[in-house]
């Protein structure tokens, strides 16, 4: 027996609940229909109806699918709401809230054509029930057990990682890259519809967005409960953000990796190796072996570019790891970080052949190429229409000229003005 359909109140109370959740005011949401604020509040007391394209924008607004605003049971929670309890100043911020909606519409889109050209998408992502750190200290050493437990369960050794983004798709975490404020790094969503996103700030350096993928996914696996977070640099002594931090860092660069590649430069040796002889009595050191030259041991400068590029990862994080590792002290740390910030670092990788170029982009926006293919595919299916082609086009920031284009190169003969209109 079908459900009764929802009355115009009950719509009415529903956007207002999802309106309120987003911390959005009556005034914010009429100037984005364009329509008045008394308008508004009409709709909101059921005495005025809403039209299907006012309905497909208050629900993109509210980061709803407009399914579930007219369903039978609703939902008053929701991914978009609760990371905006969670971190209410986001609300403030018109372009970061504008990337949370496009991504969260763009991830539901595609588990649609996913749905439609029989792509069975399982999230095997692990999650684990970690307390909330209450120090540094504890903060660091969960996010390097996670790190060390995700490359031990994954099989992925000691060596470097992969490309970050065909690791994450193939836990069946969508990744992206959107334009965001530069003191926003990424984020990590999760929609019921959706699914698990990770993205990372596009204008960031390549080897930045890097440790941004690895960051966001430390929260995928620990912090899934919050629904969301956005990463940002005013956040970073957030112990959550600490920990997601040292995730990152030691996902990347694992403990024995670092250390088998600085024994392999013939560094990091102590100034006297020392063996334990035991008896039942107790044990005593012997010196073993000779005392290695004064300052041989001392990392350089092309050591730390090597280590760098060997692990993808930039030399301002690969310095920070040598340290918690006491692979190098704070003395050291500052003479090579004033000489990388002085441009040696850069000329060092440029003469070694170890520079990351503009060509070798890290963290591609797969989201965004994937889509497009299922759009094709679906399209090539008659699975949905030209028109819904080009809405989903420009979902994907791809002009008409340009999907017209696409269309000729995939071979798929474009319609007619005529044939497109109807």
């Amino acid at each position: 027996m079908k459900s009764a359909p929802v009355t115009q109140a009950e719509l009415g109370a529903r956007l207002r609940t999802a309106r309120e959740v987003c911390r959005m005011t009556q005034d914010a949401v009429a100037k984005e229909l364009g329509l008045s604020r008394s308008a508004v509040v009409q709709i909101e007391a059921g005495h005025r109806s809403v039209s299907g394209l006012e309905l497909d924008r208050l629900a993109y607004l509210f980061g709803r699918d407009i399914r579930e605003l007219l369903a039978s049971a609703f939902q008053h929670d929701d991914g978009l709401g609760a990371l905006f309890r969670a971190q209410p100043d986001v609300s403030q911020r018109p372009a970061v809230m504008k990337r949370l909606r496009e991504c969260i519409a763009l991830g539901r889109e595609l588990t649609q054509l996913e749905l439609l050209v029989g792509v069975d998408r399982v999230a095997t992502a692990a999650g684990y029930p970690l307390t909330t750190p209450i120090s540094s200290w504890e903060a660091i050493s969960q996010g390097e057990r996670l790190a060390d437990e995700e490359r031990r369960r994954l099989g992925l050794g000691n060596g470097p990682l992969p490309e970050l983004t065909d690791v994450l798709e193939n836990q069946g975490v969508r990744t992206g890259l959107v334009d965001l404020p530069e003191d926003v790094s990424g984020f990590m969503l999760r929609d019921r519809q959706g699914g698990l996103f990770v993205v990372a700030n596009r204008s960031h350096h390549p080897l930045r967005r890097r440790f941004s993928f690895a960051h966001e996914y430390a929260h995928v696996v620990a912090d899934r409960d919050r629904f969301g977070l956005v990463s940002r640099s005013s956040e970073r002594g957030d112990l959550v953000e600490v920990r997601a931090n040292a995730f990152a860092a030691a996902w990347l660069m694992p403990e024995d990796g670092v250390r088998q590649l600085v024994a392999a430069l013939g560094k990091g040796k102590q100034g006297r190796a020392f063996a334990e002889v035991f008896d039942e009595a107790g044990s005593v050191d012997v010196p073993r072996g000779t005392r290695a030259a004064p300052g041989s041991q001392t990392l350089q400068l092309y050591d730390l570019v090597r280590l760098a590029h060997h692990f993808g990862v930039s030399r301002l994080s690969a310095l920070f790891r040598l340290r918690n590792l006491r692979l190098i002290n704070e003395a050291e740390l500052q003479t090579l970080r004033l000489l990388d910030e002085g441009g040696k670092g850069k000329q060092l990788a440029v003469l070694l052949g170890l520079d990351l170029t503009a060509t070798e982009d890290v963290g591609q926006d797969d989201l965004r190429h994937r889509f497009l293919g299922l759009a094709l595919e679906a399209y090539r299916r008659r699975e949905i229409s030209h028109g819904k082609l080009e809405e989903l086009a420009a979902l994907a920031a791809l002009s008409r000229g340009q999907l017209r284009q696409l269309l000729v190169d995939a071979g798929l003969d474009p319609p007619t003005a005529h044939q497109a209109d109807t």
